[in-house]
């Protein structure tokens, strides 16, 4: 555990030991036992040991760039995103766990920079740019990363004056049941935008998250379609974010949560652990609507669906992503946790 105070039931992080100091805001756990981590200075760490063991398997060509997401779909298969202006935003793609990697995509456009990556399904998926000529610019996939089309700009609602999205924790961009949604901050309105058909048209939706030049929503999590959470803040002051947690469960509308983190969140997930109270632990209804959310200043806990938060972890995480029976994080100085209890 790696911050704050044990009580029944108290779900805790167990830090693996990575051997690497760097800042892994790309996560992808696949399972309890195989994870992939993506971070600072083009590294990349797979584990099938549940975190007892890590291997670095990151591209040789990308030691001097900075990747921020990485979706896999087993130990063997991975997609890894690197973000920067220019030819710096790039996707890579493994078939044979990192072994060996393929460049599929690499920017030749100055004004692009994107951020995230998600999977609708194994071959369809979506990667995100910062507004280019006025409006974010997709990228889409449909042989599971070994190529990439832009996607025309005419689905895409203009973008506000100084909106962007935040490339903090890999879940800027996110995806449920064949539906797309993506996250911004920047401007007058921290919006979360929606897509039905692949990322071929959008739908923008304010939240009641505060935005502004490095403020907004840097998180989202859907469990399905409809029900969603969203967190942020602004991570210049990390200690400080009121308003920094919003729910919907319509997937179009978004409502504050009546008790947020009250401090900047990066990464936030639903979990099917059992991680409600003692007297509901393991019920349908609280595995149904735990999440967590975390960032660098502490770990969070909801057992009812994202409207009150409570601190259970003050170590510094920046991304985190569950999974059947597990969930993990990640974040600076190499630290990757899986979650357990403490009785």
């Amino acid at each position: 555990m790696s911050g704050g105070s044990a009580t029944p039931h108290t779900p805790a992080w167990r830090l693996t030991d990575t051997g690497s100091t760097a800042r892994f805001r790309g996560l992808a756990p696949v399972s309890a036992s195989v994870a992939w981590v993506a971070g600072s200075a083009g590294t990349i760490l797979r584990t099938v040991d549940g975190g007892r063991s890590w291997s670095s398997v990151g591209p040789a060509d990308a030691a001097e760039l900075q990747f921020r997401d990485i979706e896999a779909f087993d130990a063997r298969h991975a997609v890894a995103l690197t973000i920067g202006t220019g030819t710096d935003s790039r996707i890579y793609t493994t078939a044979d766990g990192g072994r060996s990697w393929n460049r599929t995509f690499q920017n030749d456009d100055a004004a692009a920079f994107y951020d995230c990556i998600t999977f609708l399904d194994r071959r369809h998926g979506l990667a995100l740019s910062d507004p280019v000529d006025g409006k974010f610019r997709i990228l889409a996939t449909s042989d599971g990363g070994r190529s990439w089309t832009v996607r025309p700009p005419t689905g895409m609602p203009a973008a506000l004056d100084g909106e962007f999205a935040f490339a903090a924790s890999g879940t800027c961009l996110v995806s449920s049941g064949g539906r797309a949604f993506f996250a911004t901050g920047g401007g007058a309105t921290a919006r979360v935008f929606s897509s039905a058909d692949r990322g071929r048209t959008w739908t923008a939706t304010g939240s009641p998250i505060p935005s502004g030049p490095s403020a907004g929503i840097y998180g989202l999590a859907f469990r399905d379609p409809h029900h969603g959470l969203a967190v942020g803040g602004d991570y210049t002051t990390p200690a400080s974010a009121p308003s920094g947690a919003a729910v919907t469960r319509n997937g179009r509308t978004w409502s504050a949560a009546t008790s947020p983190p009250g401090e900047y969140r990066s990464g936030v997930a639903w979990s099917t652990l059992a991680l409600a109270p003692s007297t509901a632990l393991g019920s349908a209804t609280s595995r149904s609507a735990s999440a967590i959310a975390v960032g660098p200043t502490g770990s969070d806990l909801s057992t009812d669906g994202g409207l009150t938060w409570h601190r259970f972890d003050t170590g510094s995480f920046d991304a985190v992503t569950c999974v059947t029976h597990a969930c993990w994080a990640s974040g600076e100085q190499g630290r990757v946790a899986r979650l357990t209890h403490t009785r």
